[in-house]
């Protein structure tokens, strides 16, 4: 039985520029301000606010939708934890891939133990309802801890280099912070052109100064 599509009724905008909204910050890891100018630049003046409450509202649907579509993936699994911080406060992502490294799921928590791992493995099986054929992992001992009493039955492997498919996945999520330090000065010039302080502003003001931005922005790179 298909699910109903998403209802856009009550919004300004349409379905094609919420949906567009909502790709390209969950696409490309841009702030929802960069998503603002990004549209902004098109001709669609909307606040990141708006766009915020598009991600919120209509991103895990989104998510939801395309899971179902996916179906089961790969039957060996590789699994792995990466630090992060949010709102300064440490957490760990938990991620686990298949063979292809493709992403079966993920889950934050404020901790790597037993628990967290279980708590991971249960949220995985009941996503895919079968066991994986093969569990790969580092040698964290929680895994062998949640592998022993979630899944016992499935080979665990934690030799060396063999993980490696489930540490690269980690990439994208720091792939900003390198960006970042490798364009620094151009980062910043850039953000100087951009920043134009909205919080002391009027929207009108505010829009008026970005149009400014985004014609000296054509003017130095040709692109008009």
């Amino acid at each position: 039985m298909t699910s109903p599509p998403p209802s856009y009724r009550g919004y300004r905008f349409p379905a094609d520029i919420i949906s567009h909204a909502v790709w390209v910050y969950h696409r490309f890891g841009l702030s929802f301000r960069e998503v603002e100018d990004l549209l902004a630049e098109r001709g669609v003046t909307v606040t990141y606010e708006s766009i915020r409450q598009w991600c919120l509202t209509f991103g895990c649907e989104y998510a939801r939708r395309l899971r179902r579509r996916r179906g089961r993936l790969g039957d060996t699994w590789h699994l792995d934890e990466v630090f992060v911080k949010i709102r300064g406060q440490p957490h760990y992502l938990w991620r686990a891939v298949d063979e292809d490294g493709d992403v079966i799921d993920i889950l934050v928590q404020s901790r790597r133990n037993r628990r967290a791992a279980e708590r991971f493995f249960r949220k995985l099986l009941k996503g895919q309802g079968l066991e994986p054929r093969r569990l790969i992992t580092d040698k964290l001992g929680s895994y062998a801890a949640a592998h022993r009493t979630a899944m016992p039955s499935v080979v665990h492997s934690t030799r060396q280099y063999e993980n490696n498919r489930a540490e690269v996945s980690h990439q994208p999520t720091r792939h900003r912070e390198r960006q970042m330090r490798r364009f620094a000065v151009v980062h910043g010039v850039v953000q100087n052109l951009f920043r134009v302080g909205r919080h002391l502003l009027r929207a009108a003001h505010h829009r008026l100064l970005r149009m400014r931005a985004f014609a000296a922005w054509d003017a130095v790179t040709c692109a008009c």
